[in-house]
C-alpha cells in the first residue's frame, strides 16, 4: 500500500476485504483437499448420501479453522457469519467470497461451482427427515416420538389419544416387556394410526449393554392414603382411593386393584370397613362410579396392602379383597465417605448393617447387571450412579466384586435404587454395541418395526456390526436406523460413525442426554449437544432430542419452568422424544402446542423475524 493510500478509508476497506477473501480461499482449498483425501471412503456410501457425505467432510475441514475473527469482520459488513452453514459449507463459503469480490469489483476466482446449494442442503435434510420419521404434522416441522408403556398393549383408547394428540412415532423399548407385549403395542399403534388417517412410525430400541444396578430386596406391597389437612389439623380433603380391575407400575399411586366382578356390583354410597396393616380400623365410602372404576373417600390415614379385606356395611356383597399391589421400591442410602460393594453375582441388594455404636458390621451391597464391566475396571476409576446423582471412586477390585468410596451424595444421604445407570466416564470398557439379547431381539424388530434405535454405538465398527446383522435378517435396506449417542467415545467418533452408517438406508441420531451428560460432564453437555447438532446438520441427518423432555408433566401432571425452556431449545432438532408416564397424553398436547406456536419463529437454531406483535394480549 502506498503511503498516500494509508489514510484513504476506501483503500483500507478494500485491503481488509482482500484479507477476508484470502482467509476464505484458505478454508475452501482445505475443504477440497479433505474431499480428495476421503475419496475412497466417500465412494462406499449409498448414492442418496453422496452429497451429504461430501458436505460432512467439507464441514470437518471447515471446523479445523478458528474462524471467530473472520466471523466478526463479516458481521461488521452485514454478511453471513456461517452460524447456520453446516448443511451447505462450500456454497456458503463461495457465495460469501463472491459478494466480497463484488464489493471491491474484483473479478478474481469466483467460478468454483459449489457441490450443494443452500436451498438444496435444507431440502436434503427435510427429505431425509420425512423418509425416516414420516410426514410432518400440520403446523409444525418437529416430529414427536413417544415411548410406549406396557399399558399400551392393553389400552387401545390411550394409544388412540396419543395419535390424535400429535404422536408421529411410537417408541418400543426392548429393554422392557416381552415380544408378545411388543406385538400388542405395535398392533394398537397401527390400528390407531389407521383410524386417525395418520402414518405413525414404529421405532424399537435395542437394549444394548446398559450398565445398571441390579435387584434390591423388595419392600412390602402396601399403599398409603392420607387425607389433606389444614394447619390446624382439620381435614380439608379426604383421601381419594380409586378401585380399578388392574394396576401396573404406571398406574396412579391412589389406585387399588379389585376383582372385575366385585367392581361391577358396587353402588353409589356403599360403605366398607377394613383393618389396615397397622391394625387400625378404617372406613371408606363410594362417592362416584365411572367406566371400569369406582372412586371412594377415606377420612383417616390408612395403609392398605395386598389381600386387605374391605367389609361391606350396607349391601349383600360381604367383602372385597384388594388385589396384588406392586412392592414399595427400596433403596440403599449412601452418604459421602461410605464404602459399599458392587458384585458380579445376580443377588438382591441389601443396605449396610450398623451396630448400636454406629459401626458398620456389613457394607451395603448391590449387583451390576453387566458382568463384562469387571474385566476392565481398575482401582482409582471414577464411577457415577443414577445420572451422576451419586459419585464415587473404586478403591479395591476383585474378580467378582469391587468396593467404592462415595465422594458425592446429598448431605443426608442419596437413595440408590435398582435399575439405575452406572457410568465409568474415564474407563474404556471396550463393550460392543450389540449384545446376545440385541441379536435375538433384532429378528423381531426387523419383522415388525420401521426403525431400529441402536444403543451404545461407540465406533464405526459397531455400525458395521449392526449392518452385518441386518443383512442376516434381509433388512439391510428395509429397516431405518437411529444411532443413540450416549458416550463420549461416540461423540469423539461421530463423523466416522455417520459416514459408516450412510452405507445403508435412512439414518438418524438420538442425543441421549442423560447418559451423555454424565459421560462428558454437566459443565460441557450444552456444547456437546450443539456440536452433535452441527455435525448431523452437515450430514443432513435428522436428530432426535431425547431424555427428560417434559418429564415432570408426564410423570406428575405439572411441568417445571425449566422443562418449558428446554423444549424451546429442542426446536433445533427434527424430533423430540417423550418418555412414558401417567400423564403422557397431557405432555403430548402441551408439546404439540408449543411446537406449533413457535414454528413461525424458528427454523432449527435460526431465529426468524415475523412482524412483531404484543406477546401477551389482554383479556377483554
Amino acid at each position: 500500500m502506498r503511503e498516500s493510500d494509508s489514510h484513504d478509508p476506501m483503500k483500507i476497506k478494500a485491503e481488509k476485504i482482500r484479507e477476508l477473501i484470502a482467509a476464505l480461499n484458505q478454508v475452501i482449498e482445505a475443504a477440497l483437499q479433505e474431499e480428495k483425501q476421503h475419496e475412497a471412503l466417500l465412494g462406499t456410501v449409498d448414492d442418496m448420501y453422496s452429497k451429504s457425505a461430501r458436505n460432512l467432510v467439507h464441514y470437518t475441514a471447515f471446523r479445523k479453522f478458528d474462524l471467530r475473527s473472520t466471523q466478526k469482520k463479516l458481521r461488521n459488513l452485514g454478511l453471513t457469519r456461517f452460524a447456520n452453514a453446516e448443511g451447505h459449507v462450500l456454497a456458503s463459503l463461495t457465495n460469501t467470497r463472491h459478494i466480497l469480490q463484488n464489493l471491491i469489483r474484483d473479478d478474481g476466482d469466483v467460478a468454483l461451482k459449489s457441490h450443494l446449494s443452500i436451498k438444496k442442503g435444507k431440502r436434503l435434510l427435510a427429505k431425509n427427515t420425512k423418509a425416516l420419521l414420516g410426514y410432518r404434522s400440520k403446523g409444525r416441522r418437529v416430529r414427536i416420538m413417544v415411548t410406549q408403556p406396557t399399558a399400551a398393549a392393553y389400552d387401545y383408547q390411550m394409544v388412540l389419544q396419543m395419535v390424535k394428540n400429535g404422536m408421529n412415532c411410537a417408541r418400543v423399548n426392548c429393554a422392557h416387556d416381552t415380544p408378545e407385549v411388543w406385538l400388542k403395542i405395535i398392533e394398537n399403534v397401527r390400528r390407531a394410526a389407521k383410524a386417525s388417517g395418520k402414518n405413525v412410525k414404529i421405532a424399537m430400541d435395542l437394549a444394548g449393554p446398559k450398565i445398571r444396578t441390579g435387584r434390591i430386596t423388595p419392600g412390602p406391597k402396601i399403599r398409603k392414603f392420607t387425607p389433606e389437612k389444614d394447619v390446624t389439623g382439620n381435614i380439608v380433603q379426604p383421601a381419594e382411593i380409586v378401585l380399578v380391575p388392574r394396576i401396573d407400575e404406571f398406574s396412579l399411586p391412589n389406585t387399588l386393584a379389585v376383582a372385575p366382578n366385585d367392581l361391577a356390583k358396587l353402588d353409589l354410597n356403599d360403605t366398607f370397613t377394613f383393618t389396615d396393616t397397622r391394625d387400625k380400623t378404617r372406613k371408606l365410602k363410594i362417592i362416584a362410579l365411572n367406566d371400569n372404576e369406582a372412586i371412594a373417600h377415606c377420612y383417616e390415614t390408612s395403609y392398605i396392602g395386598t389381600g386387605t379385606e374391605l367389609h361391606s356395611t350396607n349391601q349383600p356383597l360381604e367383602k372385597i379383597i384388594v388385589g396384588e399391589l406392586p412392592p414399595i421400591e427400596q433403596a440403599l442410602i449412601l452418604r459421602k465417605g461410605d464404602v459399599f460393594t458392587v458384585v458380579k453375582e445376580d443377588v438382591e441388594g441389601i443396605p449396610a448393617l450398623i451396630d448400636e455404636d454406629g459401626k458398620v458390621i456389613q457394607k451395603a451391597l448391590i449387583s451390576c447387571q453387566l458382568p463384562e464391566v469387571f474385566d476392565d475396571i481398575t482401582s482409582g476409576d471414577r464411577i457415577l450412579f443414577d445420572d451422576g446423582k451419586i459419585e464415587g471412586v473404586i478403591t479395591e477390585v476383585g474378580k467378582s466384586a469391587f468396593d467404592i468410596r462415595i465422594t458425592l451424595a446429598k448431605e443426608k444421604g442419596s437413595r440408590l435404587k435398582a435399575e439405575k445407570g452406572m457410568n465409568f466416564p474415564n474407563t474404556n470398557l471396550g463393550i460392543s454395541g450389540l449384545t446376545k439379547k440385541d441379536r435375538k431381539d433384532l429378528a423381531f424388530v426387523a419383522k415388525h418395526a420401521d426403525i431400529v434405535n441402536f444403543s451404545f454405538v461407540n465406533s464405526k465398527r459397531d455400525v458395521e456390526e449392526l449392518h452385518e446383522e441386518l443383512k442376516k435378517h434381509g433388512a439391510f435396506n428395509e429397516l431405518d436406523v437411529i444411532l443413540k449417542i450416549e458416550t463420549k467415545f461416540a461423540v469423539d467418533n461421530l463423523s466416522e460413525i455417520l459416514l459408516a452408517a450412510m452405507r445403508s438406508r435412512f439414518i438418524g441420531v438420538m442425543i441421549a442426554r442423560g447418559d451423555l451428560a454424565v459421560e462428558t460432564g454437566w459443565d460441557t453437555i450444552g456444547r456437546v449437544q450443539e456440536e452433535i447438532l452441527l455435525l448431523c446438520g452437515a450430514a443432513h441427518v435428522p436428530v432426535v432430542w431425547a431424555t427428560q423432555v417434559l418429564e415432570n408433566l408426564a410423570k406428575k401432571g405439572l411441568p417445571s419452568r425449566s422443562e418449558i425452556t428446554d423444549t424451546m431449545a429442542a426446536l433445533q432438532a427434527e424430533c423430540i422424544m417423550l418418555n412414558k408416564g401417567p400423564y403422557i397424553n397431557r405432555a403430548i398436547v402441551l408439546l404439540n402446542t408449543i411446537l406449533s406456536d413457535m414454528e413461525e419463529n424458528h427454523d432449527k437454531k435460526e431465529i426468524m423475524l415475523p412482524k412483531m406483535e404484543r406477546l401477551l394480549k389482554s383479556e377483554k
